[in-house]
């Protein structure tokens, strides 16, 4: 699968281990698994590769706190027990979101994913 990313920072996090474990405080062990669940995004034919493995916990996002999180998606860093997510949203092949966002429907055409934060989404 494809990777864009929202910005710069998010990009780098994704794919500077310095930076990912800044990110971390320092912690190694989540720094290396970003990376693992980042290579196994790459790796992925499409995003329905990624959905059926339960490790991955491929969540739909609610609207919550003011944000619009219509049409995104969350995968666990590293397990349930952290809080640290990789916030991602499917995109078309002309990097558009689908609007109406059904990936049960759309699962098996998404190539593109773009990576919008890692971050303690439920804090």
């Amino acid at each position: 699968m494809e990777l864009v990313y929202t910005d710069a920072k998010t990009e780098e996090q994704c794919t500077s281990l310095k930076a990912a474990k800044k990110l971390f405080g320092g912690n190694d062990a989540l720094a290396k698994s970003l990376f693992a669940r980042i290579n196994a995004l790459k790796q992925a034919e499409t995003i329905k590769d990624i959905i059926v493995q339960p490790t991955f916990h491929f969540h739909k996002l609610e609207n919550k706190g003011g944000r619009n999180l219509e049409g995104c998606f969350a995968i666990d860093v590293k397990s349930r027990r952290d809080q640290w997510r990789i916030i991602l949203e499917p995109i078309d092949e002309n990097k558009e979101p689908y609007v109406p966002c059904n990936i049960d429907e759309i699962s098996q055409n998404v190539r593109i994913v773009e990576i919008m934060e890692v971050s303690k989404h439920y804090e």
